[in-house]
């Protein structure tokens, strides 16, 4: 990822943490790797972004403005057949159409403006249809901005197509920090994240054996995956993000395929692009 800085253009341009950058340069990293890696196998490739933002932020304390991950998909060398960015802010949604047009006029770019879990089945509908001569494979980007942002029936929803995800996991920022709140009887925030009503049951029993509740929500957001037909995600291969400050844990990434093909462009990633990779070690 390039990290020199980008001149104001006048739209809108969040502010967002040093340590974004390097979440923005492991997502870069994979996604020319799917890109270029799928090209051939491939009729058609689609990359999906849920929470796309304006395309470009500002790194809280500096100056220096990036792109972020809508334009960093684009940028690839081998660009994607179609994307797809979705953001509930009407004025991002905006902001992002005018970027793109201006730096990638001929790419084939559908908008969405609302929360993603309304608005799935447009999503979907915006997805190519596969057909015998004509082979679809996804790349879908969730990056939330807490648990349960992203329910897991919208996640599920679009697991019906022939989709990878990489998906931010708010373990600590979020969940941990506000794990009282979220436990409480009648709240639905985990309920929403795991797409699993029972889950208090299966808590208790893990914090009675003294699992964290990250590590249990991370493991139980991977059972969930698996059980839609992803391969097994071990929390080796999940990676951790933390504040440059304080060396505080953040989030994590989390990658899920089908088939060992993605598994491989993810571990080259792992390999080259960060300089840890336990989850909670």
């Amino acid at each position: 990822m390039n990290r020199q800085s980008l001149p104001n253009d006048g739209l809108p341009t969040p502010q967002i943490g040093p340590w974004s950058l390097q979440k923005y340069r492991i997502l870069g990293l994979y996604d020319t790797l799917f890109s270029t890696g799928m090209k051939r196998r491939w009729g058609l490739r689609v990359y999906i972004d849920l929470f796309a933002g304006p395309g470009r932020a500002r790194i809280r304390g500096s100056r220096q403005i990036v792109e972020t991950s809508p334009l960093l998909a684009l940028r690839v060398p081998d660009p994607f057949d179609r994307y797809i960015f979705s953001d509930r802010n009407q004025t991002y949604v905006n902001a992002l159409r005018t970027r793109v047009e201006r730096e990638f006029p001929k790419a084939d770019v559908r908008y969405f403006a609302g929360d993603c879990n309304c608005l799935v089945a447009e999503i979907l509908a915006a997805v190519p249809e596969p057909s015998r001569g004509r082979s679809v494979l996804s790349f879908c980007f969730v990056d939330p901005y807490g648990i349960g942002e992203v329910q897991f029936d919208t996640i599920r929803s679009l697991s019906r197509y022939r989709m990878d995800f990489l998906i931010l996991l708010a373990l600590a920022m979020d969940a941990h920090r506000f794990q009282r709140l979220y436990t409480a009887s009648g709240n639905l925030k985990i309920d929403h994240f795991l797409g699993d009503p029972t889950w208090r049951e299966k808590w208790r029993q893990s914090r009675a054996e003294g699992v964290d509740f990250r590590r249990f929500l991370a493991t139980r957001f991977a059972l969930q995956m698996k059980h839609l037909g992803y391969l097994d995600t071990g929390l080796e291969k999940m990676m951790e993000v933390r504040s440059e400050e304080y060396n505080l844990p953040l989030y994590h990434l989390a990658f899920f395929s089908r088939h060992e093909r993605g598994y491989q462009f993810w571990d080259q990633v792992l390999r080259y692009g960060i300089d840890q990779l336990s989850l909670f070690g």
